[in-house]
C-alpha cells in the first residue's frame, strides 16, 4: 500500500516537475544568457576552467560526470535563455563545485558508486535466489537484503548532495543578477521539485527494504 503511495506520488511529482519547466522554460532570465553560458560564468566565477560544458540528448537529462569532468545539459537547457535553463545549469555546476571542494557527502557518494552498481546489477537475482532456496541456504536472502540496503543508503546519501547543490545555485544566480526577485522564486521552485523526486526515491528504496527484512523474518 505504501509503495502504491509513493508510486501515486512519484508520478504527481514527475508531472508537476515537467510542467513546471515547461513554464518556467517561457521565462528569460535577467541576464539573457542560454544554459550553456550560465553554466561557463558560474564555472569561471568560481576560479573552474578544466570542465567542459556539453549538450546531450533527452529532457532533463542534465548531469556532471566528474570522470570526464563534463557539464552535460539537455538541449532545452543547453540553448535557451529561460531562468528554468538558467537554475537547472546552476545546479549542476554546483556539483562541480562541490567536487572541487570535497564537499563531504559528494565524497561519500562517489566512493560508494562502484560498490553500489554491482549491488543494483545483482540485488534481484540475489533476493530471488534467496527466496526459492530459504530452506537450503537461508542466508542468502539475507545477503540480498544487505545489498538491497547499500542501495538504500545510497539514496539517502544523494539527498544532501542535491540539496546542497541546489542551494549554491540559487546564491550564485541572484549574486550574479542571472536571477531577481521576480525570477528567483521560480528558480527556487524548479529545483525545488526536482528534489522531491530524490525524496521519494529514498523513501520508496527504504520501504521496499523494510519489506524485504519482513519477508525474511517471516520467513
Amino acid at each position: 500500500m505504501l509503495l502504491g503511495i509513493i508510486m501515486i506520488a512519484s508520478i504527481i511529482v514527475q508531472t508537476t516537475l515537467q510542467s513546471r519547466f515547461s513554464k518556467y522554460s517561457k521565462i528569460n532570465n535577467s541576464a539573457g544568457l542560454t544554459g550553456a553560458q550560465v553554466a561557463e560564468k558560474m564555472l569561471r566565477d568560481n576560479g573552474i576552467n578544466d570542465v567542459k560544458v556539453t549538450c546531450i540528448k533527452g529532457q532533463l537529462t542534465d548531469h556532471y560526470n566528474p570522470q570526464t569532468k563534463t557539464v552535460n545539459l539537455s538541449y532545452d537547457v543547453y540553448n535557451l535563455s529561460s531562468i528554468a535553463a538558467a537554475a537547472v545549469a546552476a545546479h549542476e555546476c554546483g556539483h562541480v563545485i562541490q567536487h572541487e571542494e570535497g564537499y563531504a557527502p559528494l565524497r561519500l557518494r562517489t566512493a560508494m558508486v562502484p560498490v553500489v552498481s554491482f549491488a543494483s546489477n545483482t540485488v534481484q537475482w540475489v533476493i530471488l535466489a534467496g527466496i526459492i532456496f530459504i530452506n537450503v541456504f537461508p542466508s542468502l536472502l539475507w545477503i540480498g537484503i544487505g545489498l538491497f540496503a547499500l542501495t538504500t543508503i545510497f539514496s539517502i546519501v544523494t539527498l544532501p548532495v542535491e540539496v546542497n547543490a541546489s542551494k549554491r545555485a540559487i546564491q550564485w544566480l541572484e549574486n550574479s543578477g542571472i536571477a531577481d526577485t521576480q525570477t528567483k522564486p521560480m528558480a527556487i521552485d524548479a529545483l525545488k521539485w526536482a528534489a522531491y523526486t530524490y525524496v521519494l526515491a529514498a523513501i520508496s528504496s527504504l520501504i521496499t527494504l523494510f519489506y524485504y527484512i519482513n519477508m525474511a523474518q517471516r520467513r
